[in-house]
């Protein structure tokens, strides 16, 4: 990492607040989001803010950078009241946000969107292009992205390199307060340790960081301070040093959990999912295993081993180069996602922002689409029974929307993967495989995926669980296959799964 620095406008560590809400609240029209919100952020520290998703945490972030106004309390920064009217100001003061949905310009180079809105320019007041690009290496260089090219077009670069590129504009801009709201959410285990450097440099350099995230062992291992919010409230900040993850589960929900992962004892039955030497270019190579009905069996590797590759196989969405795949001990054709369909496949992507839901269009919408042909009769779509589908799955999966109509984009990251789920079990399926589940969602609503897991397997579904989470895997799963280098490194039972042993087979060759 670079020798740190301080940024122009960062000072030293101090108990004063850079930045303080007080008793700050926030209403929609007769709904009351915020309620009374504490919360104070000092330099050099990193603060995590963490509470289910509804709590509060959006709107508490967007009045903290002026995209919304508090009703009532008040916003001081540096001691002093003042009231934030737009980002614009927001950021005159030093506030910078690094949304979980990145706010680039793919189109334009790196350089360009470090210094949008704020390009140097010569003494003629044209742009000074020279310049732009020597002050974005010196950012990007001190963010220790050697690697980062400042010509480069950002619709080539990888999530972690557009996420640097965002930290390094809000820097450029000479940030004292940093907002990171779900930083690594799309990002594989080696740039998550990559991110969590920056943010203890950034530290070091005396910027404030809010630190917004479901990952409990990120909060531990970075935070100074965590704040927990409830139904809009604030439920209490706590030295993270001093609170154990039970008590802040315990906060965030209002109830005790005393596991996150409710595996239940179910009765295993008949296999319905068998592969045999499945392959896929380089990607997936010579893959055999099976799965009963009634069972989870749970796929744990490194990003790259193979295991999104090996879903998709199945699926039919990059069809096997060789093998086999037997249901009921018949060998079947999936040349594609309609015939993985037809034989009652059913998969829940990883991304589900960009492959498994229309986020503009409705829940209804979204619930019906995999089953779109059974509801059409002359170009014409049964809007009737689509509705009963889309109320019935909201009943079933306990979706928090105010009915079938709402627009799945407004919705929680949880309650969006509830309406996923029930998109595809709608095709009726009898194997489901489920690509990173619980990604980004929160503590509540992992434990409600979880339990609702168990209720499918009790119904007799085959159940493939990928999961980056260790203890999920090893919480929810009745067997897990472990992947290196697109194969299989090791077959474990539950009883003999544990942490050591999934570890050791993920960084070692492929079984014999």
């Amino acid at each position: 990492m670079a020798t740190p620095c301080l940024w122009k406008g960062a000072s030293l560590p101090t108990d004063a607040p850079i930045i303080a809400l007080r008793a700050v609240e926030k209403s929609f029209g007769p709904v009351s989001v915020l309620k009374g919100i504490d919360f104070d952020l000092r330099a050099g520290e990193v603060h995590a803010l963490m509470g289910e998703n509804g709590a509060g945490k959006s709107t508490m972030i967007r009045i903290m950078s002026g995209a919304h106004q508090a009703n009532a309390g008040t916003v001081e920064i540096d001691g002093q009241t003042v009231r934030l009217a737009g980002p614009g100001e927001a950021q005159g003061k030093g506030i910078a946000v690094v949304h979980q949905e990145l706010l680039l310009f793919p189109a334009l180079t790196v350089a360009e969107n470090i210094f949008v809105g704020h390009a140097p320019k010569t003494a003629r007041g044209t742009l000074d292009w020279s310049a732009m690009r020597e002050r974005a290496r010196a950012i990007l260089d001190r963010l220790d992205c050697p690697d980062l090219d400042v010509d480069e077009k950002v619709s080539k670069l990888s999530v972690a390199n557009r996420q640097r590129v965002e930290i390094a504009r809000a820097l450029s801009k000479n940030a004292r307060v940093l907002i990171m709201d779900e930083p690594t959410a799309a990002l594989a285990e080696a740039d998550v340790r990559r991110l969590l450097d920056v943010v203890r440099s950034l530290r070091t350099e005396g910027v404030g960081i809010v630190y917004v995230s479901h990952r409990m062992n990120e909060i531990f291992e970075i935070s100074d301070r965590v704040t927990v919010l409830r139904d809009g409230k604030t439920i209490g900040t706590r030295p993270t040093g001093e609170v154990t993850e039970p008590a802040l589960v315990s906060m965030m929900v209002g109830r005790d959990i005393d596991q996150l992962f409710p595996k239940e004892d179910i009765p295993i039955g008949q296999t319905v999912l068998e592969v045999r030497n499945l392959s896929f270019g380089q990607k997936v190579q010579g893959i055999s295993f099976s799965v009963k009905a009634g069972e989870i069996l749970g796929i744990a590797g490194l990003v790259g081993s193979g295991r999104t590759e090996l879903a998709q196989t199945i699926f039919g969405v990059t069809p096997a180069t060789s093998g086999e795949i037997l249901i009921d001990g018949k060998p079947v054709s999936v040349g594609n996602v309609r015939e993985a369909i037809a034989h009652r496949i059913a998969y829940v992507p990883e991304d589900r922002a960009n492959h498994g839901l229309v986020r503009p269009q409705s829940i209804r919408e979204n619930v019906s689409m995999a089953i779109l042909k059974r509801l059409t009769s002359r170009s014409v779509v049964d809007t009737r029974r689509e509705r009963t589908i889309a109320e019935d799955a909201i009943q079933r999966f306990a979706i928090r929307a105010r009915g079938p109509n709402q627009v799945v984009a407004q919705l929680s990251g949880g309650n969006q993967q509830k309406v996923v789920i029930a998109k595809w079990l709608a095709t009726d399926p009898r194997i489901l495989i489920l690509d990173e589940p619980t990604r980004g969602v929160d503590v509540g609503a992992k434990t409600e995926i979880h339990k609702l897991m168990n209720q499918l397997a009790r119904q007799g579904l085959a159940i493939v669980m990928i999961s980056s989470e260790l203890p999920e895997v090893l919480g929810m799963s009745d067997r897990v296959l472990v992947m290196n280098g697109g194969r299989v490194s090791a077959v474990l039972d539950r009883a003999e799964a544990s942490p050591d042993a999934v570890g050791t087979a993920m960084m070692r060759g492929h079984a014999a």
